[in-house]
């Protein structure tokens, strides 16, 4: 593939600034789930969103960890987002009338279906239960007996909301194609970083006789940690100069080449530094739907070796950006390493293609005004 075909490869993804038919200011809810890259991305719609003085936000974010009230009472994420979105939004109506709701994802939106009726709301999701089903395995949830209940009222609640919002044209797939929903209904907006916080202010010269490797994931095995260290093993005892530097929160025992971040702060200026040190970065996940730190990675300036799960291949674009592997193959995976290992041009070239990329399509800022101006048009539809 030559380098005018990469690029043509990047632009697939609409980015044009959505039209509304008049300003005014907006009173919105907005229930953002808190759990795994939700949480990441709630706090950069947070940030974002003080932008734009048209929108008065207010915040309610259902916790998997919350042991008090009604919704303590219960194990269900399902029953617990969904008493504590009733709650939040009973409680930004004691305050203000509301203009509009925001729900991320539908979980919280489940027990909340007679608000998204009364209220124009917008449902996001990063993937749909049926799509979470399939990698169950991974995130160790096993598909339950109310599994025909758990698909009508999430078609029911896809169905009440005024739009929908997908992070990937994968997601916005499944909602055609197994929820029967009219694609017309649904924008993709996929999360992403403010860009301009993590672009290297002094990119490596790509020239380092030591090749450094970085992997960020919580769940090590999940995220295809433990197959990255078996690859690194081996490219170490071929005498390939590199050093592995893994951000978990899972203990790994310490070997020469090996370096283990057990601390590291999302978002931190400690965490960006490391990423703006690194050379290569890859997640050989087994099980994720679009993970935020591909967008990080390559707004940081680094080709990316990833797996082809999901919509991963939506912000990897294989051979322009990065790679894309088999997930748990590791033949693939070290050859992949070595391709870039041994040639500093072509890890810059995809670097470079992979920050335009980010910036164009998965720029946070960017795509919370797509989001506010699809509020907007809802609300004065």
């Amino acid at each position: 593939m030559n380098s005018e075909q990469a690029t043509l490869r990047l632009n697939t993804v609409n980015t044009e600034p959505l039209s509304y038919s008049q300003a005014q200011t907006l009173h919105v809810g907005f229930i953002i789930e808190q759990a795994l890259g939700h949480i990441t991305h709630g706090k950069n719609l947070q940030q974002n969103l003080l932008q734009d003085d048209q929108i008065v936000p207010y915040w309610g974010l259902p916790r998997q960890d919350v042991q008090t009230g009604l919704a303590g009472k219960f194990d269900n994420w399902t029953i617990k987002a969904g008493l504590q979105a009733r709650r939040a939004i009973r409680e930004m109506r004691q305050e203000t009338p509301l203009d509009a709701l925001f729900f991320h994802t539908q979980v919280a939106a489940i027990l909340a279906q007679d608000w998204v009726r009364r209220i124009p709301s917008i449902i996001s999701l990063d993937a749909t239960p049926l799509q979470y089903d399939t990698l169950g395995e991974f995130y160790d949830h096993t598909p339950g007996k109310g599994e025909t209940l758990k698909f009508w009222l999430n078609r029911s609640a896809y169905s009440a909301a005024r739009h929908l919002v997908t992070w990937s044209v994968w997601a916005k797939d499944s909602l055609v194609r197994d929820y029967g929903i009219s694609a017309e209904k649904i924008t993709v907006i996929p999360p992403g970083v403010n860009v301009a916080d993590w672009i290297n202010p002094e990119p490596n010269s790509a020239d380092s006789k030591t090749v450094k490797i970085l992997f960020v994931g919580g769940n090590l095995k999940r995220k295809g940690g433990d197959l990255l260290l078996q690859a690194c093993r081996q490219l170490v005892h071929e005498s390939y100069p590199i050093e592995l530097h893994l951000v978990t929160r899972d203990t790994v025992e310490a070997e020469p080449f090996l370096t283990v971040y057990n601390d590291m702060q999302p978002n931190s200026a400690r965490l960006k530094a490391l990423y703006h040190a690194s050379d290569i970065f890859c997640l050989p996940t087994l099980g994720d739907c679009l993970p935020m730190v591909l967008s990080e990675a390559g707004a940081a300036g680094l080709p990316v070796i990833s797996t082809n799960v999901a919509a991963i291949p939506e912000i990897v674009r294989d051979g322009a950006t990065g790679f894309v592997t088999p997930a748990g193959e590791l033949d693939v995976l070290v050859a992949n390493l070595r391709r870039l290992i041994v040639n500093p041009a072509l890890r810059r070239q995809m670097g470079e293609r992979a920050v335009r990329l980010v910036t164009e399509q998965f720029d946070a800022e960017r795509n919370a005004k797509r989001l506010i101006a699809l509020l907007k048009d809802v609300v004065n539809s």
